[in-house]
């Protein structure tokens, strides 16, 4: 390739333009889902609207036996429920005979690779959006995808769905904020946490603020209350939240980042009973967490999610990726579709949180 004198050359002569070999690889997120949920229940995925049938546990009541009484037994309820492959996304993209003759790096292969990217990343927004109750935008998801597993009766009709109330934590749940907005009726408000790190040396809490800690500590409380299975938690935070567990004791995160830490971005193997993966796919509402706002407001917040690893199931699979001649120019298209679905298996082992920093 060269330019002339006209456009910026020199001496009138064809001058020649150097291009590297070396493609610039886009800065990438760390997608988690597939670390997080139960992948048992991938079956045979065809096709979009395929469904995996799911066996529920029959459960079994326990009388107390009388001597001289007969006893009488139980029938098994053999219930289930589906997973449903209601989930799909699609890359195409044409790569000219000209340029591919001439092109000094493969561009095809960064191009494929750059959209196994994109749909991984894609199905992790939507995933860790779904699990949390909340869309992208951090709105309540009032509706349920397939059935429920609970009763509508154990939620509001502000956010009726797959989710419970008690698990939707906020600043109406931490007592020490007396100013909260505890008079709200409508669950949707979701007044958000002000959160600030304890600092080392200080000998009590702030009563206008909570620490990083005490909202760990309460989602454990939650699951325990719960019988949710001590092994397997996790929790997923933002950066911001990161932050201030740090800037409460950097001990709390002497495991560092670096090396293998960084894997399915897991940063930390135990706190308060968790593995700790950091994560940008969060929900956030507004400008999110690193916006500071006034106690009880419900504008900007950032959404953080604890769980355990039989609480959500997930199911993928890049359905096809074919290579075909376009018929309006001298170029080969490729394209791929990618197939996935998920499914709350125990809405009891899910919590969540809204919050910002103070």
């Amino acid at each position: 390739m060269a330019i002339t004198s006209a456009s910026g050359g020199f001496n009138g002569n064809w001058s020649p333009v150097i291009y590297s070999k070396q493609a610039q690889i886009a800065l990438r997120k760390t997608a988690i889902t597939n670390a997080i949920t139960n992948n048992s229940y991938f079956g045979e995925i065809a096709n979009q609207g395929d469904t995996v049938r799911i066996q529920k546990e029959p459960d079994v009541t326990v009388n107390a036996l009388e001597r001289h009484t007969a006893i009488t037994a139980q029938k098994l309820d053999d219930t289930d429920f589906s997973l449903t492959i209601d989930k799909a996304n699609y890359f195409a993209f044409k790569m000219d005979d000209i340029e591919d003759q001439f092109a000094n790096v493969d561009f095809s292969s960064l191009a494929a690779n750059r959209a196994a990217y994109k749909m991984a990343d894609a199905m992790d927004q939507d995933c860790l959006a779904y699990l949390s109750g909340h869309t992208t935008a951090g709105a309540f998801i009032a509706t349920a995808n397939g059935d429920a597993q609970h009763g509508i009766a154990l939620n509001d009709a502000s956010v009726e769905g797959e989710y419970l109330i008690a698990n939707h934590l906020d600043a109406t749940d931490f007592g020490s904020l007396g100013a909260a907005d505890s008079a709200s009726t409508a669950y949707a408000a979701g007044d958000s946490i002000p959160l600030a790190p304890r600092l080392p040396g200080a000998t009590a809490l702030s009563t206008a603020t909570v620490s990083p800690l005490t909202v760990l500590a309460r989602m454990a409380r939650q699951m325990d209350t719960a019988n949710v299975d001590s092994r397997g938690r996790y929790v997923i935070l933002d950066p911001v939240f990161i932050e201030m567990l740090k800037d409460e004791d950097s001990r709390v995160m002497n495991a560092d980042f670096g090396g293998t830490g960084l894997m399915n971005g897991l940063v930390l193997n135990n706190l308060h009973g968790f593995r700790v993966y950091v994560s940008n796919n969060l929900p956030k509402k507004g400008t999110g967490a690193g916006t500071s706002g006034a106690l009880a407001q419900d504008v900007n917040f950032g959404v953080v999610v604890a769980g355990q690893d039989e609480a959500v199931a997930s199911a993928e699979q890049i359905n096809k990726v074919e290579n075909y001649r376009d018929t309006t120019s001298f170029a080969d298209i490729v394209r791929g579709m990618h197939l996935y679905g998920r499914k709350i298996l125990r809405p009891e082992a899910l919590v969540t949180a809204h919050y910002n920093a103070a």
